[in-house]
């Protein structure tokens, strides 16, 4: 990848990675006014607020987030298998996508449970408890993601050990058979 593109889809990466962080920060507070909220009005907007920052604003920047940091792996030397931080980048970034995705589910329940009435402080407790605790784990999985990426901990994994030891190995010439033996 030319210097140009690799700063673009750098910048990509970056930019969405950081969004998705901080629109969970937004959410966490959101699912906290939710829970704890005494004014029915802002429960109500609370939970709504959630559903519409999931639907538009996480799951398209979680995609996003996985999508550039694919096209960065590939497309860099730091490759996609061969060191540990990478991998478990991955690793994060598509539990996290997938999770997100089941609990907006539970976020869609609630909200459209605001939108048709008020909620009391005993309704739908349980939901509302997982929400800002799913939340605030999303939030703390993320900055582990950002701690990788910034501090990149050494570590290959055998594919990339494998890997930088044959480009470092002095090729052979390859044999020719003598035109005039023949």
């Amino acid at each position: 990848m030319n210097p140009r593109l690799r700063k673009l889809t750098l910048t990509a990466h970056v930019t969405s990675s950081v969004g998705w962080l901080g629109a969970v920060v937004v959410f966490v507070v959101l699912a906290a006014v939710g829970l704890a909220g005494q004014d029915p009005q802002t429960v109500r907007g609370a939970y709504l607020a959630m559903e519409l920052t999931g639907s538009y604003v996480l799951v398209p920047l979680s995609f996003a987030s996985l999508l550039t940091g694919l096209v960065q792996a590939l497309g860099t030397a730091w490759g996609l298998f061969r060191h540990y931080w990478v991998v478990i980048k991955l690793l994060i970034n598509v539990i996290a996508t997938v999770l997100l995705l089941v609990h907006m589910q539970v976020v869609g329940h609630v909200a459209d449970a605001a939108a048709r009435a008020t909620l009391s402080s005993g309704d739908l407790m349980g939901m509302r408890v997982q929400l800002l605790a799913d939340a605030a784990a999303a939030l703390l999985v993320l900055i582990v993601a950002v701690t990788l990426s910034v501090y990149k901990p050494k570590g290959l994994t055998r594919y990339g050990w494998r890997r930088q030891h044959q480009s470092r190995a002095p090729r052979r010439p390859a044999v020719q058979e003598d035109p005039a033996a023949v």
